[in-house]
């Protein structure tokens, strides 16, 4: 019998701060080369909005990055970049300036950091002429609900001395009225879509703050204090802007009830008020631009991923959008994740079909990070063995069905 060639595509998101997706590709690559010599890799760009979404959407369709200096969380000057993908439509990506991949852990404080950087690049494309930009609202280490992004483009935060104030989450409680007279003239002319990882709304439990807040570096008192502010600035959003004038908007509801608001630390939320921009699920923008469909068609399984699993998965991030499209096809896929918190069960419910973790014995995390490729390339190494049985085993029964 001849030897069929399974074809694998391998579509994870990067581990932050250890692997990028190109690598994860590769290691996977090497793996089911040693199983199978003869298969089909193919490596599918995928991102949710977050870290690494510019890059996938560039490498997809061709564009180029085009280099900005702008600022960081915490306002020290940077090399950061955009994305080029045709004469009129630019990508930009709050992770490229105001991301957590920026801060070591012990420099996390989401009452102090800003997304101004954030506004700087897109000032940058505004001002580079480009007149369609998405902006990818994943990964950012701000909790300041886009006031550091917006400063940047023009607008000032005013408190009840009418004084302005910066860009941060310590001063979200202290917004009392917006001022949009200098808004960058060219935002008039410009559609804006917001790529969200996340479904998370602006306040409330499931909110920006209590969903994402203590990853960001935030205490549990920091966290009420930064929940109260989010309060406050919602309602001066609201007041501000009435939602039948905001992109989306519905007579009678809140900006705290916008799908998605939250991304960014409320980021996504400034950007519907002020810009008028349009709110997408990051993870299928970020497909649809990169022609994922089309790319695993008549695969025979998917290679998905991310650092950790856990509740949050299935809420717009790249496993879940992964496993819906290619379910949607009938293509079994498998997930390697770094590590497996609560909730990440309710992953299968999206179409995943299977999760195995990098980490083979207890170790600290600091040594789980150090180790990361080593770790990747043996669970690939596991997943593609117990593939090459499952595939050995169907071979045995049909060559016996045939023989009988």
């Amino acid at each position: 019998m001849e030897e069929y060639k399974p074809k694998f595509v391998f579509a994870s998101d990067a581990f932050k701060g250890t692997l990028s997706a190109e690598q994860t590709a590769a290691l996977l690559g090497e793996a089911a080369k040693k199983m199978f010599p003869d298969c089909i890799c193919l490596s599918a760009p995928v991102a949710d909005g977050g870290e690494g979404t510019v890059q996938a959407v560039i490498r997809a369709t061709g564009g180029s990055l085009v280099p900005v200096r702008v600022h960081d969380p915490y306002m020290e000057e940077i090399d950061s970049f955009y994305g080029k993908i045709d004469e009129q439509h630019a990508i930009v990506a709050a992770a490229d300036a105001s991301g957590l991949c920026l801060l070591p852990h012990d420099r996390r404080n989401p009452f102090f950091t800003t997304s101004y950087g954030t506004g700087e690049l897109i000032r940058a494309a505004l001002d580079a002429g480009f007149r369609d930009i998405s902006i990818a609202a994943g990964g950012c280490a701000a909790n300041d609900g886009g006031m550091g992004c917006l400063t940047a483009l023009g607008v000032r935060f005013l408190n009840k001395q009418g004084e302005a104030l910066r860009g941060i989450g310590a001063n979200l409680r202290e917004v009392n009225s917006i001022d949009k007279s200098g808004l960058h003239p060219a935002v008039k002319d410009c559609h804006f879509t917001v790529l969200c990882d996340v479904e998370a709304p602006l306040c409330g439990p499931e909110g920006t703050t209590r969903s994402f807040g203590k990853k960001k570096g935030g205490t549990r008192q920091m966290l009420d204090e930064l929940e109260r502010g989010m309060e406050n600035y919602a309602a001066v959003l609201d007041q501000s802007f009435m939602p039948d004038q905001r992109s989306g908007g519905t007579p009678g509801t809140s900006v705290r009830e916008l799908e998605g608001g939250g991304a960014a630390g409320g980021l996504a939320a400034a950007l519907c008020c002020m810009l008028g921009a349009k709110l997408k699920k990051g993870v299928d923008a970020v497909l649809d631009l990169t022609g994922f469909d089309e790319t695993i068609r008549d695969a025979d399984c998917v290679i998905t991923g991310e650092g950790k699993a856990d509740r949050t998965s299935v809420y717009g991030k790249v496993m879940s959008g992964v496993g819906r499209r290619s379910h949607a096809q009938g293509i079994p896929v498998f997930a390697i994740v770094g590590s497996i918190g609560p909730g990440a069960d309710d992953i299968y419910a999206c179409g995943v079909d299977s999760m195995i973790t990098t980490i083979d014995r207890a170790m600290p995390i600091e040594e789980a990070l150090e180790q990361a490729e080593s770790l990747y390339r043996n669970a690939a190494d596991r997943l593609m063995r117990i593939l090459r049985v499952g595939y050995d085993v169907c071979i045995q029964h049909i060559s016996a069905h045939k023989a009988g």
